[in-house]
């Protein structure tokens, strides 16, 4: 089972198209989008791994880092890259892990210990599993976790508007509901007493429910 919310994201040292990182040094004190394939050459990857190169200067806005991981070897990704900007026109320009033993996605959980220790020979269905977005905090702490099927393409979208929550959420005490996007109003967690409320919120807010409270997104 792949890693779960709370838990620490394992630390590494890997060859990737930009040379060697070590992951926790590389990460540094910035948020991190790792985001896994399970083999080069693949259609739905191909438009990914291009798509979210497009969206890398959204990511930098937040702090945060962006870092692809396939199941091939790096000289692989390498070639790769040339169709991916073919096709997207977009240059692939964060790192690409090459996991060709498999090490980091068996670290994460994204295959089995049993899985052997070579790509060589594995097909993109043996690698199936490894279809994770993590969204990893500068404490090194998993935040969320997305896993997608091979016939479905992820949206970065999303991942963007998980990250503004995340982000949010871990400086004030609330909640975001359903659907929300940044500027939206947002949910008073139920830790949080009226009284307290009060200080925090002078200016009031809008209970639907006791339970149930909302208010303008905080700033800053």
């Amino acid at each position: 089972m792949t890693l779960q919310i709370g838990e620490t994201a394992p630390d590494f040292t890997a060859e990737t198209t930009e040379g060697t990182i070590h992951f926790y040094d590389w990460v540094g004190d910035s948020w991190c989008i790792l985001f896994s394939h399970p083999k080069d050459f693949t259609p739905v990857c191909t438009t990914e791994l291009g798509s979210m190169a497009g969206y890398k200067p959204e990511f930098e806005k937040r702090n945060c880092k962006i870092i692809g991981l396939s199941i091939d070897p790096v000289d692989d990704h390498k070639r790769w890259v040339k169709d991916i900007q073919e096709v997207t026109g977009n240059a692939v320009n964060y790192p690409m892990i090459g996991d060709s033993d498999l090490a980091v996605a068996k670290a994460y959980g994204m295959l089995p210990a049993s899985a052997g220790s070579s790509s060589q020979g594995r097909t993109a269905a043996d690698n199936q599993t490894v279809r994770c977005v993590y969204v990893i905090g500068p404490d090194k702490t998993i935040k969320a976790v997305i896993s997608y099927p091979m016939s479905t393409g992820r949206n970065f979208e999303e991942v963007l508007r998980l990250l503004d929550s995340i982000q949010l959420t871990a400086k004030h005490k609330v909640a975001t509901p359903v659907n929300w996007k940044e500027g939206e109003d947002v949910i008073i967690v139920p830790a949080v007493s009226d009284e307290d409320a009060k200080k925090q919120y002078p200016e009031g807010w809008k209970t639907l429910k006791p339970y149930l409270r909302l208010v303008p997104e905080p700033k800053g």
